[in-house]
């Protein structure tokens, strides 16, 4: 790949607006097809490879397929978390299901290669399938080409598995490559096609990327060679781990680069480089790769020493060569990355990494370390990560796209990161997370990169005092001057699955503890066609942040979301284009939120809201408003393929379309089996577990966040005389404070009963009514304003009656007295409230009840002692505690030091359990059992002291029992 291109600084806003939405440089072009009958419909959208002066110089001509010739369907646009067209480049891809179906692309420069994105259905059993696609030249075949789907297809919660049965489908994409054999000058169609679809059922084709690769680079005089010096197995037959690790032992004590031919070579396990250059004849032709057989931890990678076992490594050069892994899952114990351990003074260059966990996650502490001219494509977790001690180091002129994490990251976990940057690069579709994040860090800097298509749970550049480890006290927290300039951001920013509303383009988190200190630079800079909000602040507050010369053109919400605390200054800022213009910042933390007005500014300071209610985003094309969802399916799954026939609603807002067919609204419980939708919701508690039936599901809206509606269509209009709210039987008492409205069309809602506080008590089945004059509605509302068992809206069941409630009918009391003691068998926790005295990240107190081992508590890092408090509601027997971690075997043996308190107030506190080790293990579901027999209590307490596993408290399950 070539330098890096001069950096070129820009003085004002108005010499941004060359590459602002409209400018025709910025849109991707369509390709001009030939006689073919049938040619993509693509909207045209902004590219991340047309911004001129920033991002990565890249050796490749990139084409979409929805703008190329094809008798397929284009799918999109479409930004939908869980979405086929999501993930795709632009958001929009073609999708070929027939034998016959193609995509023709047009080359606008001589090429000899392509690399082509792409994805494939995922099978029943989650393993993945093989499938060949043709590849033909200006009409001919010239060879077929293999795909598969085992690299793609995740399901579940973090860190995912590859169960179909799951929820949460994602990382549909993949990409492979191959050569033609000779050049084609431009002007040459190129096109991909379907013979069979016996093996695959659809082909979705998302882009492909066109390169004319040089000749291979011959041996460096006076170098060894693996093959011919040592013996290495080009043809990948056999594995070569100690073939590699003879050479570069070589070459470090004879001062000689080792040179690695022609060849795809097959590495069971690590090579450990230290003073030595490893050197390639190119990355199309010097391929590493594989993975032990019998031993699935170990695999094809270049690591340095650690530091602790002679590390770091000094003056280690890696370059020009290719390391394509076979990672098909996210382990992240398992040191399966392209490159690792500890390097300092060393660089890597021209390096085309795939397949493998993390491109490249260098753990310090080590100093003056580059990352250049390489590829980073296709990993289960981050692109690069910078963690633990990285000084003086870089990433730079580098393509990173289809990371499972954050594209590139630093986390000084423990020892600080200080004087990084990440410049000239191109980050695009990262799958989770942020494209481009610094943790914590001082004196960074962030400038000249583009950053594209954030899909879930992160934004485009965030900076932030997140996850273990980052706090003053260690010198690891936001520190210095941070700078991030001459960016671009295009498309970022997206839903957090969990939190259920938007991230911001740019994004800020003082979680762990408030980022302040610090002067943060954001100058120069394009927000462009933003997902959701351009500017978010969150969790903790944060202050020293300068706005300066940026263009905000396009947002999906709001130009700023604050939600927590923050100073700012914004000088020359200028936003267009905001879904939400009347009211372009939502602030629902008040006075606490504070931006100082420097001038120049326009289009996101004439209105403030704090609704409660997250809109649904309005995505923007050129310009145009455009309601989000595009011609796709609203489904959570995605199909693998688009129906000829757009389906009748493609919008993915929670409002149900104004004139949908009526239907007999029934009688008895008018809301049981019907519509419902919600504000928001709280990971895979969904307004449909409230009309389900089932008073053992509920529905949880985001915490923090009132007010929460939910909104049932009884299907046509009816009389409604009453709603009937419920918990789950087990919950303790706790009051909601509630009003209904009705709506005929979805759209006009007028008052049926004000707010009142409703009291559900165990005592009387956790259930309370709300009657009201008997009105003709279609849409029963019930808005939530409080709660004082939780800070979120909560019910297990909305019932919607035609009049209000009556006495109930009169029942003979059982002969038999029902027990005052629960059995031994019923876990005293579940459903009950739990508190803690910190959290990280998602990893809320409620994790630990939920009842799915596999969600956990965890508290903050480096700061025991730390509690986790139970009430039990009332004063109850316990006998004995059991406590659960996950029991994936991903979660290695620990002992957590801790104690176990009881009270009857939730202030005095007497030990029941002293403080001892307990261990968990996998090898035994990861559980313990503590006894303290004779114990009455409301609250229990835990009292965790240490954790050799992490240093934070963790547990998946608190249970506790009579006996």
């Amino acid at each position: 790949m070539q330098s890096p291109p001069v950096r070129r600084l820009r003085s004002s806003v108005a010499a941004l607006t060359a590459v602002a939405l409209g400018s025709a440089g910025l849109f991707t072009a369509a390709v001009v097809g030939s006689a073919t009958p049938a040619s993509a419909a693509g909207v045209p959208t902004l590219s991340p490879l047309n911004v001129s002066g920033r991002g990565a110089t890249v050796p490749f001509k990139e084409q979409e397929a929805e703008y190329a010739a094809t008798n397929g369907s284009v799918i999109g646009p479409d930004r939908l978390y869980g979405h086929l067209p999501s993930e795709a480049s632009g958001r929009q891809a073609v999708t070929l299901n027939a034998v016959g179906q193609y995509v023709e692309f047009t080359l606008s420069a001589p090429a000899n290669s392509i690399d082509f994105r792409y994805s494939l259905p995922d099978t029943a059993d989650g393993k993945g399938r093989d499938a060949s696609m043709d590849l033909l030249v200006n009409g001919s075949k010239l060879k077929s080409v293999d795909v598969t789907s085992k690299y793609s297809w995740y399901y579940g919660g973090y860190p995912f598995n590859n169960n179909p049965g799951d929820t949460n489908p994602h990382h549909f994409y993949d990409e492979t490559r191959t050569m033609f054999g000779t050049s084609y000058p431009a002007g040459t169609k190129i096109r991909l096609q379907v013979s069979s679809t016996a093996q695959s059922p659809s082909f979705t084709i998302d882009l492909a990327d066109f390169e004319q690769v040089g000749a291979p680079i011959a041996k460096p005089a006076g170098a060894l060679d693996v093959v011919a010096d040592f013996g290495a197995d080009p043809t990948g037959a056999t594995d070569s781990t100690a073939k590699f690790q003879a050479a570069v032992n070589a070459g470090q004590a004879q001062g000689r680069t080792v040179f690695i031919p022609q060849g795809t070579f097959t590495l069971y396990d690590h090579v450990v480089v230290d003073g030595v250059t490893l050197a390639g004849a190119g990355p199309w032709y010097s391929v590493l790769g594989g993975r032990d057989p019998n031993n699935r931890q170990k695999a094809a990678g270049i690591y340095g020493k650690y530091v602790g076992q002679g590390g770091p490594s000094q003056n280690v050069n890696l370059k020009d060569f290719a390391i394509i892994g076979d990672i098909r899952e996210r382990v992240d114990e398992d040191q399966v990355n392209a490159v690792g351990g500890a390097m300092s003074n060393s660089t890597l260059d021209n390096l085309w990494l795939q397949h493998t966990k993390v491109g490249a996650w260098m753990d310090g502490p080590m100093d003056r370390f580059t990352i250049k001219n390489s590829r980073i494509l296709d990993q289960t977790a981050d692109g690069v990560n910078f963690h633990t001690g990285v000084t003086n180091s870089t990433v730079t002129n580098t393509f990173v796209r289809n990371t499972g994490d954050d594209g590139l990251a630093s986390w000084p976990e423990r020892v600080p990161n200080v004087n990084d940057s990440f410049t000239h690069n191109t980050v695009v579709l990262p799958i989770l997370a942020n494209n481009i994040v610094t943790y914590g860090g001082k004196d960074f800097t962030i400038s000249d990169n583009v950053m594209s298509d954030t899909i879930s749970n992160g934004g485009g550049l965030h900076i932030a005092n997140r996850y273990p480890g980052v706090n003053s006290g260690s010198g690891t927290a936001v520190a210095g001057t941070i700078t991030a300039a001459r960016n671009t951001l295009i498309r970022t920013g997206n839903s957090d699955f969990n939190w259920q509303f938007g991230v911001g383009a740019i994004w800020f988190d003082g979680l762990n503890e408030p980022i302040a200190g610090a002067t943060i630079n954001i100058t120069d800079t394009d927000i462009l066609d933003s997902s959701y909000e351009a500017v978010q602040t969150i969790d903790g507050s944060s202050s020293g942040i300068n706005f300066t010369n940026v263009n905000i053109d396009g947002a999906g919400t709001y130009a700023i979301q604050a939600q927590a605390n923050a100073n700012m200054k914004f000088t020359n800022v200028k936003a267009k284009n905001i879904a939400q213009a009347a009211t372009p910042i939502h602030n629902c933390v008040g006075s606490g939120f504070v931006i100082v007005d420097g001038g120049g500014n326009s289009g996101w300071n004439n209105g403030t809201t704090c609704s409660g209610n997250w809109p649904a985003p309005q995505w923007t094309y050129g310009g145009q408003p455009s309601t989000g969802g595009g011609t796709s399916s609203p489904s959570p799954t995605p199909s693998p393929s688009t129906p000829t026939t757009p389906p009748a609603s493609p919008s993915p807002s929670p409002t149900t379309p104004t004139t949908p067919p009526a239907c007999n609204p029934g009688t008895g419980n008018l809301a049981q089996g019907k519509s419902a939708t919600a504000t928001s919701t709280n990971q895979t508690y969904t307004a449909a577990n409230a009309v389900d039936g089932n008073a053992a599901t509920y529905w949880e809206s985001a915490n923090n966040a009132f007010p929460q509606s939910i909104t049932v269509d009884l299907c046509a209009v009816t009389a409604v005389g009453s709603v009937t709210a419920k918990l789950p039987a087990g919950w303790g008492t706790r009051t909601e404070t509630v009003s209904v409205q009705g709506s005929t069309d979805g759209v006009s809602f007028g008052t049926l009963a004000p707010a009142t506080g409703i009291t559900l008590d165990p005592a009387t089945g956790n259930t309370a009514t709300v009657g009201f004059t008997q009105a003709n509605t279609r849409y029963v509302r019930v808005t939530v304003t409080g709660n004082t068992g939780w800070p979120a809206a909560q019910l297990s069941e909305l019932e919607i009656r035609a009049t209000g409630p009556t006495t109930p009918p009169t029942t003979t009391p059982p002969t038999t007295t029902p027990p005052t003691t629960p059995p031994a068998t019923t876990n005293l926790l579940a459903g009950k409230s739990l508190t803690a005295t910190s959290t990280v990240d998602v990893y809320g107190a409620n994790k630990a009840n939920d009842g799915d081992a596999n969600s956990y508590w965890e508290s903050a890092a480096n700061a025991f002692p730390q509690s986790l408090t139970a009430d039990l509601g009332a004063s109850t027997a316990v006998g004995r505690l059991v406590l659960k971690l996950p029991p994936a075997s991903a979660w290695a043996t620990r002992t957590e030091t801790l104690s176990v308190l009881a009270g009857t107030d939730g202030t005095n506190w007497t030990t029941v359990k002293a403080s001892a080790g307990y261990t968990f293990n996998p090898a035994t579901g990861n559980t313990v059992t503590i006894t303290v027999p004779g114990t009455t209590a409301r609250y229990l307490k835990l009292s965790f002291t240490g954790n050799t596993g992490w240093a934070a408290a963790q547990l998946s399950e608190f249970e506790a029992y009579s006996s």
